[in-house]
Formats: structure tokens, sequence, C-alpha cells
């Protein structure tokens, strides 16, 4: 039994690092494609290592005896948006092919919907599985935000900012990390956010029209953050007050009492 674990474990491990191993070939590929720069392989070669460090951890904390599949249609997309990371780190020297640059990014914001299809069908979802699609989810957000925020001012970085200052204010008040119920618009919103950023980052709109569209993107996330935290403050209020007995119940006691005290007692 204890073999059979061990084989499991190192083979958890495996996929990790051909993860890696996946997210350093795309680099290749980008480089020989449009020349890579010198930032582009650094950021793309720390999110490849960060990734497989942290994730490596996770696999071996929670004791997961299998990546399993929805699992790795998140690696897929990690591996993807490690390039689009690198690609805007490049971006500071050099602007990216914009077909490549939307290319990818689509491909990544498409698959998030489907590993969560593959984790249900196959009976494989994971508190795990759901944190690694969510942290890849939110890292591409605030990777599309840096670029998007290069063109139209430092205000969009709040959007990829806002998810990583919830974290950090949770840390200062507990009561943040209370379960949320779910919710088709919390949903729906964090969809946007991908597909708006990536219309804004692309150029194909008119100025103010990106502009109206990343403004858009920024007033449904305030707002979606504003309702959940207004709902984690409601409800993790303490209840003090101890409800108030009407007249008519204070008297109906006193008359009981009476009737169970005796006369001489109560003179």
């Amino acid at each position: 039994m204890a073999l059979n674990n061990t084989y499991e474990a190192r083979l958890v491990q495996q996929e990790t690092a051909l993860g890696a191993g996946l997210q350093v070939l795309l680099l290749v590929l980008l480089g020989s494609a449009i020349g890579l720069g010198t930032a582009g392989w650094l950021t793309g070669l720390t999110f490849a290592i960060a990734t497989w460090a942290v994730l490596s951890r996770a696999l071996h904390r929670s004791g997961s005896k299998s990546f399993g599949p929805a699992n790795r249609v998140t690696l897929g997309r990690a591996t993807l948006v490690g390039g689009v990371t690198a690609l805007v780190a490049d971006s500071f020297e050099s602007s990216p092919p914009v077909t490549l640059f939307v290319g990818l990014t689509a491909v990544a914001l498409i698959l998030d919907g489907v590993d969560g299809k593959v984790a249900r069908r196959t009976g494989t979802c994971s508190t795990l599985g759901a944190r690694f699609d969510m942290e890849v989810d939110a890292f591409l957000i605030l990777v599309l935000s840096v670029y998007v925020s290069m063109s139209l001012g430092p205000w969009v970085l709040l959007i990829g900012g806002m998810r990583y200052a919830f974290v950090g204010a949770a840390r200062v008040l507990p009561w943040l990390n209370a379960p949320l119920p779910p919710s088709t618009a919390r949903k729906t919103v964090a969809a946007l956010q991908g597909i708006l950023l990536l219309l804004g980052a692309s150029g194909y709109l008119p100025l103010a029209a990106t502009q109206a569209v990343i403004a858009l993107a920024l007033g449904t996330l305030v707002w979606s953050f504003g309702r959940d935290i207004l709902w984690l403050y409601r409800t993790s209020r303490p209840r003090t007050s101890a409800p108030v007995a009407s007249v008519s119940s204070v008297a109906s006691v006193e008359e009981q009492l009476r009737a169970l005290v005796p006369e001489s007692v109560s003179r």
C-alpha cells in the first residue's frame, strides 16, 4: 500500500513537471516566432517555476492521488496564461503581434468554461481544483489589466488588483472569509472581465469605445464586490439585542407569578 501511494504521488508530481515543460516549450515557440525579448523570457520562466512549485506543494498538502482530467485542462490554460504573461512583459519594449496575443488569450478564456464541465462530468470536483481554476483566472485578469493600463492609465489596474486587495483585507478582517452563497450574477461579472479586457486590449475599437468597455468592466466588478462585502458584513454582525417583551406578555407573566405565590408571602 505504501509503495502504491508513493507511485501515485510521483505520477501527480510528474504531471506538474510536465506542465512546466510545456510552458518552456511555448516560450521557445514564441521566441522563434516573434523573437521574445529578455523580459518576456524571464517573466515566462518565473511564471512556470512559480506555478510548478505552488501547485506541487498544494497537491502534496492535499494528499491527492490523481491529478484529474479537469486539473489537466486548467494546467493547459495556465500554460497559455504564462505565454500571455510573457508577451505582456515583452510589450514594455515592443508590442506583441495582436493576432497572437488575442489568440492565446481567447483560447485561455474559452477553456475557463471547459475544466468545470469536465470536473462535473467525471466526478472529480475538488477544493484544490476550484482554487487552482480561480487563481489562474485572477492572474490572467491581472495581466490583462496591466497591458490595458499602458494605454488607458493606471486606473485599469483596479480591475486586476481588486481580488488581491480583497484577499489581503480578509487577513485583517476575518469576517470576509465567510463562504458566500452561490450567485449567477457574480459568475457573470467574473466572466465578463476577461472578455471586456481582451476587447479593450485588442485595439480593434476606437479609444472612446475602449474606455467605455473597460469602465463597464470596472463598474460591474465594483458592484459585484460591493454587494458581496455588504452581505458578508451584515451576516457577520453579532445579534446582541434581545427581543423586547410586549406589555401584555409582561402582565400575563405577573399574573401567573401572583397565582403561584401565597397571599401571605406577597404581602
